[in-house]
């Protein structure tokens, strides 16, 4: 069962790291990872 669930998320893993390595996937990323910094920034500190 073990074995199973390792292929899997290593078959997910691949395919995650594929997706992000193309150009057009990279712009949403930064844009996305922009967004977040923004927000959590534009909270008020404890």
């Amino acid at each position: 069962m073990k074995l199973i669930r390792t292929a899997i998320m290593a078959a997910v893993a691949k395919k995650v790291y594929d997706e992000a390595r193309k150009p057009e996937n990279q712009a949403k990323i930064k844009q996305a990872i922009a967004s977040y910094q923004n927000r959590a920034k534009s909270r008020p500190a404890r």
